[in-house]
């Protein structure tokens, strides 16, 4: 009987043996399989009018249409590309939005991002535009940031140990994704920003935002040819595409707040949400004053009164100074939108829009009604707070 049981043991102890090396093989060969998470966002729009400060033109358009592929790299890194289809005037444009490492699991709260992503400077600059709630983004955005900033560069973020949220990051980037970025500097642009949270209870939550960019640039031409094609480039910030900044300046302030009510934090039984942004902006070149800067803000309400419909208010404006060698002229833009959005899964979005638009300084300034869809196909990330 014991040699009985001590050859089975032997068999199944070589069994285990054979079993570990095939195991070891096989994990081995598939240490890094490739089984992206693919999402593509179908985003069209129509307008009835031109608007200032605005890259969607007239009738029927291709709105920020997105293909994604994320995955982990190991257990260390993830990786993320991020391609964008838009139309501009009548062409169609293909670019690369985002493509980047991220580490994960760091000690001590780090998490650091390599590659080309979108900044985290202010609230709205780090969201997917396929995840706002109205059909652009604010006119203080459109101006100041090409309706969202990204760029190629490093990001380092420490998650405090803190009994509410508290996020601080610095980021370093090529710079020429901006307004004038065309500078000698290897590192044209340094952000600074640091974000606070938390809840009031399980149905109320709260955020606050600061951030500051320092943009290392050269925003005159050194000669007057070159000053009046940067003039018509600019086209007095008329239908600017949506990656590029018709404004800037060396130093960029941005604060941000947002509060969210939903029942017992369940958003589609309900939710209201109040965001806000201010931006400042100084030392536009060589020949500004202390008077001379780049202001603006935002608020925006939006209430989920159904589990499939939504509807916004939003309000924002912005001063600007449009640089004219030596001196500067002034245009200022306001403008009003009233939101209706059907949503009827977490996936598929039609929203309607009616924006009127104030100013001076600009040749199209007009109301007019938007129609978009915002459709999500395959597996997709959470959306940030």
């Amino acid at each position: 009987m014991h040699m009985k049981i001590e050859s089975r043991k032997r068999v199944s102890n070589m069994q285990w043996f054979s079993a570990s090396l095939l195991c070891g093989w096989v994990c081995c060969a598939s240490a890094n399989p490739f089984n992206p998470n693919l999402s593509l966002i179908l985003d069209g729009v129509y307008k009835s009018e031109n608007t200032a400060l605005f890259e969607n033109e007239k009738g029927f358009g291709l709105g920020h249409t997105e293909l994604t592929m994320q995955d982990a790299i190991d257990d260390r890194f993830i990786g993320s590309l991020s391609a964008v289809l838009e139309s501009h005037e009548g062409e169609t444009e293909l670019e690369l939005e985002e493509a980047y490492i991220n580490t994960v699991a760091l000690p001590l709260g780090l998490d650091i991002r390599a590659g080309r992503f979108l900044s985290q400077i202010g609230y709205l600059n780090s969201h997917h535009t396929h995840s706002d709630h109205f059909t652009g983004r604010p006119v203080v955005y459109r101006a100041l940031l090409g309706a969202h900033y990204f760029d190629d560069g490093l990001r380092l973020n420490v998650l405090l140990p803190t009994p509410f949220y508290w996020r601080v990051g610095v980021e370093a980037f090529n710079g020429s994704q901006l307004a004038g970025g065309e500078g000698e500097e290897d590192i044209g642009v340094y952000t600074v920003n640091s974000r606070w949270g938390g809840d009031f209870s399980p149905s109320n939550s709260w955020q606050l935002g600061l951030s500051w960019l320092d943009h290392r640039f050269d925003v005159l031409p050194d000669d007057e040819d070159a000053d009046h094609e940067m003039e018509e480039d600019h086209d007095h910030g008329e239908h600017a595409h949506s990656h590029e900044a018709a404004y800037s300046g060396g130093n960029m302030f941005i604060a941000d707040a947002v509060w969210k009510w939903a029942p017992r934090g369940n958003g589609r039984r309900g939710q209201l949400m109040l965001a806000g942004e201010y931006f400042h902006v100084h030392d536009l070149n060589e020949h500004a004053t202390d008077d001379d800067d780049h202001e603006g803000w935002y608020a925006s309400a939006e209430y989920r009164f159904h589990s499939q419909w939504s509807a916004g208010l939003r309000y924002g404006e912005v001063d600007l100074k449009q640089a004219h060698g030596d001196h500067f002229h002034d245009q200022s833009l306001e403008e009003a939108d009233v939101m209706l959005a059907w949503s009827p899964s977490h996936f598929s979005a039609i929203r309607l829009q009616y924006t009127t638009q104030e100013g001076d300084g600009f040749d199209e300034i007009n109301d007019t009604v938007t129609l978009q869809y915002v459709m999500s196909l395959g597996a997709h990330g959470a959306h940030e707070f």
